[in-house]
């Protein structure tokens, strides 16, 4: 029997929702690795829907858990229903979606707020000693919510190959140990079980997105 493995979305779309690449990637090496991926969302607005042509907000509402079950091809369920016990680890990929659905990161930064059914989630999963996935923004949430834990978004210095650097600098400001890594890399903190990764915080071609995500996934798997 393969391990049980959470995956949380946040949307459709890297910049209202999760992000597509990262997410299938996720779901891909899952699979690579046996282990059986249950999708969940929140059931709740978008904070706001983008063009993606345009990359301007629109005057649409969409919900975050219709919009999620695009990417899970419908096998879905509200994060509310979700239940730690009869679960092996969790994993949530990145997008704008992480920084605006399932928290205030986009327009509060460190001092924003995390959702309480995503804080509730996390907080279990942390307690159960289960391991736990991030990769590109959402490794904010465990610098929000685990003090002293560390951490990479990939590098801390701002230039055309991390353009969001400055992520970095504001996990650090929350008392997180950021550790530069490669995008094709990981780091994990064993104390906390959290297995973390850059993906599209780079600028880099996407089968490094995509291998750095593989790593992460296997490492969340071997943990769990």
């Amino acid at each position: 029997m393969g391990k049980r493995v959470a995956v949380v979305l946040a949307g459709c779309g890297v910049y209202d929702g999760s992000e597509i690449h990262e997410s299938s990637a996720v779901l891909v090496h899952l699979s690579r690795e046996g282990a059986q991926a249950e999708v969940y969302a929140p059931d709740v607005d978008q904070m706001h829907v983008v063009d993606h042509v345009k990359g301007q907000p629109t005057q649409e509402k969409r919900n975050v858990l219709v919009e999620s079950a695009r990417i899970a091809r419908g096998n879905i369920k509200d994060l509310a229903k979700l239940d730690v016990k009869g679960l092996d680890a969790l994993i949530i990929p990145g997008g704008f979606g992480v920084a605006k659905n399932l928290s205030t990161w986009a327009t509060q930064g460190k001092d924003c707020v995390i959702s309480k059914a995503v804080e509730d989630v996390l907080k279990a999963f942390h307690a159960a000693r289960k391991p736990i996935g991030l990769c590109c923004i959402s490794p904010v949430l465990a610098a929000k919510l685990f003090p002293g834990c560390e951490l990479t978004v990939g590098h801390d210095t701002e230039c055309e190959k991390w353009p969001y650097a400055k992520t970095a600098e504001a996990m650090k400001e929350l008392g997180c140990k950021h550790v530069n890594k490669h995008v094709t890399d990981i780091h994990v903190d064993a104390k906390n079980k959290l297995v973390t990764t850059s993906a599209f915080m780079c600028n880099a071609p996407i089968h490094e997105i995509y291998d750095g995500i593989g790593k992460m996934v296997k490492e969340v798997v071997r943990l769990a």
